[in-house]
């Protein structure tokens, strides 16, 4: 790593863009969904309609960007990208205002920030393998994965007291600013940056090149499952869990709030235990312990129960998960970026995270079903017990990548 200033100049502009689009998004943390049911009035079925879809068609939009954006400079994708989310979110203020915002409109506006939030992540992806060396790549995305959980620890509860006292559209004018703000941000970066190259003929299928690179790769195509399989089985527990906090046991929705912000503060830890880990032990070691750890702890959701014993548990087992997480995934995104060739960055981020949120949309629709048959408990009991197999998709090898030479503790910090 580059001295006390670490990762230079140019990479404090993109780390600052970043840092302030986190928090805007998580100020309006499900606020969607929040003016939907305050302001439309909506149903459970229009809510969950209302996620699932903008998952699943925001992914669909998102297909044909990656080979577009593969052979064309990343940061005016970026900015793009962050100017779009801008003028989508500001649409739902000024309808708010008039008088005529709609369900419909909501839902137009989630599926094309969906679709570029997915292009955006490929974009920044390949834009960070361009701008550092192999040996910083794992500092920056501990950076990245810090201020994602700091964001996560600040941004609801002020969202809520912004929504509470300013109005329930509020949050998604700061998240719109944010964007704007991170646009001026990643324009700021300056320097030039190298048009790429295309090294043979225009690719064929479009961003079926992005899968079909992840599924012939000895290293991605594992890593690929864990994580797809893994994400979408936390992402349904989490509706389902509060609905058996909040409707069964009786929590207060302040105190499902707490059982998830405080627990946060293990995403910090975990981002700087990585950096530290990593140069004792190695990249496929600290991947596979702390891949196998983050899978032991979700099952401990479906024994929740009342009271301050039940909020404790639900605390320790968010706080035991947080910390793995943030060990496991900059780790994971180092290598990631490290074993995709330069010329497929885009389309194969694209691809990994089109089927993310395709996947995630799906099994969060299949769980609602099941909950409607068994109840929360038992269907959060199944997704815990999924997880638990979860390690066995990881990669047992780091494909042509032998452990890196990675800086001691003291640079790192």
């Amino acid at each position: 790593m580059r001295g006390g200033q670490a990762l230079g100049r140019q990479f404090g502009w993109l780390w600052g863009a970043y840092a302030v689009s986190a928090v805007g998004t998580w100020l309006a943390f499900d606020a969607f969904s929040l003016i939907a049911v305050i302001v439309l009035h909506a149903g459970a079925t229009e809510v969950a309609v209302l996620s699932a879809a903008g998952l699943a068609v925001g992914a669909a939009v998102a297909t044909p960007l990656g080979p577009w954006m593969e052979f064309r400079r990343k940061r005016p994708v970026m900015m793009c990208m962050d100017l779009v989310r801008c003028g989508m979110l500001l649409t739902i203020p000024v309808a708010f205002a008039l008088g005529s915002l709609t369900f419909v409109q909501l839902l137009v506006v989630s599926i094309v920030v969906g679709a570029a939030d997915i292009s955006f992540t490929a974009a920044s992806g390949a834009f960070v393998k361009s701008l550092l060396p192999p040996e910083d790549l794992l500092a920056a995305n501990a950076r990245f994965e810090a201020t994602q959980w700091t964001a996560t620890i600040l941004g609801p509860p002020l969202g809520g007291v912004a929504m509470g006292v300013f109005g329930p559209v509020m949050t998604v004018v700061a998240n719109a600013v944010s964007f704007l703000l991170s646009a001026a941000g990643i324009r700021a970066i300056g320097g030039t940056e190298t048009h790429p190259v295309r090294s043979g003929p225009a690719p064929a299928g479009g961003l079926l090149e992005g899968w079909r690179y992840i599924l012939a790769h000895p290293t991605l195509r594992p890593m690929f499952f864990n994580t797809v399989l893994y994400n979408a089985l936390i992402m349904v527990s989490l509706p389902l869990l509060a609905v058996l906090m909040v409707g069964d046991l009786g929590f207060a929705a302040w105190q499902y709030g707490l059982a998830f912000s405080v627990p946060s503060i293990g995403g910090l830890i975990g981002s700087r235990l990585a950096r530290r880990l990593v140069p004792r032990f190695g990249e496929r070691r600290v991947l596979l312990v702390s891949g196998m750890l983050r899978a032991c702890w979700p099952i401990g959701l479906a024994f929740v129960g009342p009271g301050t014993a039940g909020l404790v548990l639900v605390m320790a087992v968010e706080l035991g998960v947080i910390v793995s997480c943030a060990v496991f995934n900059p780790v994971y995104s180092t290598i990631r970026l490290r074993q995709t060739d330069s010329g497929r960055v885009a389309r194969t981020l694209s691809a990994w995270s089109v089927t993310g949120k395709a996947t995630a949309a799906g099994m969060t629709a299949l769980w609602g079903l099941l909950a409607g048959l068994t109840g929360p408990r038992a269907a959060i009991a199944v997704a815990g017990v999924l997880v638990l197999a979860t390690p066995l998709l990881l990669p047992r090898r780091i494909a042509g990548s032998p452990e890196m030479a990675l800086p001691s503790v003291d640079e790192a910090a």
